[in-house]
C-alpha cells in the first residue's frame, strides 16, 4: 500500500493530536443565569446543599461531650467536630457554597477512669475536601459579554483527626 504525500501529511496531523479547541461561547448579561443553570445541570451536577449551622460559638465544644450525646449528625459526634458556614464566590455559578469549618484545633479525647473530656493537641483537626466544579464568569474580548469557564474548587465537607506532621 503506497501513500502519497497528501495522505502522509493528513495522517501525521491526525496522529499528532492537532485538535481545534472550541472557544467558549459568550453570553450577554441577561442570558448568564439561564446558561449557567443549564450547563451545571447537564455537565456539572451539584451535590445537595446543606444549611449553614448559623452563628453559634466557634469554640471547641468540650462541654457537649461530657454528657451522652444524641446528635445524629456526624458533625456533632465527631472527635473533630465542625460547623457549616456559607462561603460567597462572586462571579461564580453557583455563587456560594456551604463548607465545613473545624471547631477544634486539636481533637477531643476521653480520659479513662473519671470520664473527663479534654482537647488533645497530640492530634490535629483538619478539613476533608471535595473537589467541585463551578462556572466562573469571565469577560469576553468584546468587553460586553461573558463566557462561563469551568473551575475546580476544593470545598471543605467535614473535619477529621490526624497525627501532626513531624
Amino acid at each position: 500500500m503506497e501513500l502519497n504525500l497528501l495522505q502522509i501529511v493528513a495522517l501525521l496531523g491526525l496522529l499528532s493530536g492537532v485538535v481545534t479547541e472550541k472557544k467558549p461561547r459568550c453570553y450577554r448579561s441577561h442570558e448568564l443565569d439561564d446558561a449557567a443553570q443549564r450547563k451545571l445541570q447537564l455537565h456539572y451536577p451539584q451535590p445537595p446543599e446543606r444549611a449553614a449551622s448559623g452563628s453559634g460559638s466557634s469554640a471547641c465544644p468540650l462541654d457537649l461531650y461530657a454528657h451522652l450525646q444524641r446528635d445524629r449528625e456526624y458533625s456533632g459526634r465527631s472527635l473533630s467536630p465542625w460547623r457549616y458556614e456559607t462561603v460567597a464566590l462572586p462571579d461564580h455559578y453557583p455563587s456560594s457554597y456551604v463548607g465545613a469549618a473545624c471547631l477544634c484545633s486539636g481533637c477531643i479525647q476521653f480520659q479513662s477512669g473519671d470520664g473527663g473530656v479534654f482537647q488533645s493537641f497530640d492530634f490535629n483537626s483538619v478539613t476533608v475536601n471535595q473537589s467541585r466544579v463551578f462556572l466562573r464568569r469571565q469577560l469576553c474580548d468584546d468587553r460586553q459579554s461573558y463566557q462561563l469557564v469551568p473551575v475546580s474548587i476544593n470545598v471543605p465537607v467535614a473535619c477529621t483527626c490526624v497525627r501532626p506532621v513531624s
